[in-house]
């Protein structure tokens, strides 16, 4: 099982939030000089999310991501902000490995569009729910939609990967959503990599064992509450 550490930008830093929320900011630092850091703990893909650009919609921290590569060489997926099939291109060509299609997403066209144009190697959906149900546009906007639903609806079209994100659980160490995840992952065919609220290697465990194809790590790596390069060893080696 793939783990992902997970730096997300806000204003060109390295934060995390509480629960998505704007206002309860934690601020890491230079996130180039944490990429150093994951990649030399063992890490080889890194999931990066652009805050400013899910809220705004629109690409924001994208020349951080570039310096990233460049300057870390290391593989990652980035998300947050993004609207077109120009943009997907464009991140692409700067050698982002696979793009997170999150508020976009509830367009199945252009999901359609860009699995057909990009191939689902290249393309993830990022579904980020509340009680199981979609928020978007930086987790500020509540959908009526029902993620296994929709989940179903994505697999139709030939997605192959998503990113499961319980909102409530994200940043308080409390605990994946287990239920919710093994909901998704028997019910589809989609590679499912869990999101929110892992606060020790019991929860990376837990994911496994509900059949999880990953695990994006943020708190409780940035609080050594799991050790990065024991996780990598024990579940990737």
């Amino acid at each position: 099982m793939k783990i992902y550490p997970a730096i997300d930008l806000h204003l060109g830093k390295c934060v995390r939030l509480y629960k998505g929320d704007y206002n309860e900011v934690t601020d890491y630092g230079n996130p180039i000089e944490v990429a150093k850091k994951f990649k030399k703990l063992g890490a080889t893909f890194l999931h990066i999310v652009d805050l400013d650009g899910a809220k705004e919609g629109s690409l924001i921290n994208v020349d951080v991501v570039r310096r990233i590569i460049d300057e870390v060489k290391i593989d990652c997926e980035f998300g947050g902000g993004i609207r077109s099939l120009e943009q997907i291109k464009m991140l692409l060509n700067n050698n982002i490995k696979r793009v997170i299609i999150g508020s976009k997403a509830l367009d199945l066209d252009f999901v359609d569009k860009a699995i057909k144009l990009f191939g689902s190697e290249k393309i993830v959906i990022g579904l980020d729910c509340e009680n199981f149900m979609i928020k978007t546009n930086g987790w500020l906007e509540q959908s009526s939609i029902n993620a296994l639903d929709f989940a179903l609806k994505l697999e139709a079209l030939g997605v192959k990967t998503i990113i499961f994100t319980d909102i409530s659980k994200d940043g308080t160490l409390d605990g994946i959503n287990d239920g919710q995840i093994k909901r998704l992952v028997e019910t589809t065919k989609i590679d499912i990599i869990a999101s929110g609220g892992a606060k020790d290697i019991s929860d990376i465990k837990k994911a496994q064992e509900c059949g999880c194809k990953g695990i994006i790590l943020g708190k409780s790596i940035y609080n050594n509450n799991i050790d990065l390069k024991q996780a990598i060893e024990e579940f990737e080696g």
